[in-house]
């Protein structure tokens, strides 16, 4: 069995060689066969690591703009007035004992009109305190500098989107008056400390970043009250199990009027986008369909070509003694050779790709349909194995197909005299 074995192998490698007997009809195959497997190999590479990288910077956006886990009262409406929040109900040290919390972020927001001197604009004020303020929105940075908050002194710098900016023709260290309408309306100064990339443009391209305090005045709360608390975790993939953690915890914590607060996720916030970036799972396992469809069937003809090629060495191999099993692996290994070589060089295209666009970011996107400047990447290890390992399997099980015919080539019809 193992004489048989190495023989197999033998017989592969000697068809696979430089000196390797073949027409130039089965060369060209094996040759076109390598190129499918290699373009198939890098198109399911990069398709996983660009829809990864794109769905993991639109939650990122998400999270962002409101955490991973958002309490809130239940009678807060969807406007931008909500109901307060008392901190000590939200039992901040018990949030931050369970496992997987990091952050615990109090905010507040607050609609309003910016104007100028030119220019009307409604805008939303949304507060932070000092414990934690806006180092999350560090990566959107364009220009000036983040604000800082302390517990005693307000301040009235506030960071704005560019969009915004550029509406109001407001640069960094300019001064703008935004009124809000209330009984008395009243009106706040602030000034630009710096410029941000907003992360939605639909969503928060007028969103205002500034003091907590500033909205604690306003709708006349205590320094103990916010309008929600934003929770970040570690990992989206706890987000579930966190937030039943977070509202068995909150049904503990019920106020003198009965009442207890509300958990919510990013992804209840933002449902529609949540399914969108879902579907897109969907498109990429299309795609490695596909492509190891396209992989597979070129490789069946390759095979195929180079079986009715070799019916000669294969009925002279037959007589000699190898059953049909011993004949179609040598087939099966020479068609292996062929696949790994393909993926070989179709792993090194699609990493040298993810590479070159993780850093330069050399594909550009429209920020406006796709909510960022360029094609993200994400390459992780398991996904990379899994498409090679899979894909191999995949492609092999089709060759399955066609070195059954080698079973019907009969010996006596195939050897001929010289």
């Amino acid at each position: 069995m193992n004489l048989f074995s190495s023989f197999e192998i033998f017989m592969a490698k000697r068809m696979a060689g430089k000196t390797g007997s073949g027409s130039r009809l089965s060369k060209l195959m094996a040759r076109i066969a390598v190129v499918s497997v290699m373009l198939s190999m890098a198109v399911m590479i990069i398709a996983i690591a660009v829809t990864a990288g794109f769905q993991n910077e639109v939650r990122k956006k998400a999270v962002d703009l409101t955490g991973h886990i958002i309490l809130s009262n239940y009678d807060s409406n969807i406007s931008f007035e909500a109901t307060p929040v008392a901190i000590a109900q939200a039992n901040i040290p018990e949030l931050l004992k369970i496992k997987g919390v990091l952050i615990v972020r109090p905010s507040a927001t607050k609609g309003g009109i910016i104007k100028t001197a030119d220019e009307v604009q409604g805008a939303v004020l949304k507060g932070f305190d000092a414990d934690v303020g806006l180092s999350a929105f560090a990566d959107y940075l364009v220009e000036g500098e983040l604000p800082t908050f302390s517990d005693s002194a307000i301040t009235n710098k506030a960071l704005m989107p560019v969009s915004l900016a550029k509406r109001l023709f407001l640069k960094v260290g300019d001064s703008f008056d935004m009124y809000f309408i209330q009984d008395p309306p009243r009106v706040r100064n602030f000034v630009v400390s710096g410029l941000y990339n907003a992360p939605f443009d639909n969503v928060s391209d007028a969103l205002i970043l500034a003091d907590i305090k500033h909205i604690r005045r306003l709708n006349g709360w205590t320094n103990e009250q916010v309008g929600a608390v934003e929770i970040f975790i570690n990992d989206m993939a706890n987000l579930t199990r966190i937030a039943e953690q977070i509202d068995d915890l909150m049904a503990y914590t019920i106020t003198d009027e009965g009442r207890r607060l509300k958990v919510e996720t990013v992804a209840d916030l933002y449902m529609q986008l949540f399914d969108w970036l879902n579907l897109l799972d969907m498109n990429v396992v299309v795609i490695l369909v596909l492509m190891l469809l396209v992989a597979g069937f070129n490789m069946i003809s390759g095979l195929l070509i180079l079986v009715f090629e070799k019916t000669a060495m294969i009925g002279l191999i037959k007589a000699m003694g190898m059953r049909n099993v011993g004949v179609q692996r040598i087939f099966l290994y020479r068609a292996a050779f062929i696949v790994l070589k393909g993926m070989l060089w179709g792993n090194i295209i699609a990493l040298s790709f993810c590479l070159l666009q993780y850093y330069f970011h050399l594909v550009p996107l429209d920020p406006a349909n796709y909510y960022m400047s360029y094609v993200p990447i994400m390459l992780r290890a398991w996904p990379l194995i899994a498409v090679n390992v899979f894909g191999f399997i995949g492609i092999t099980l089709l060759l399955a197909l066609p070195v059954l015919v080698i079973a019907r080539i009969s010996p006596d019809k195939t050897i001929k005299s010289e």
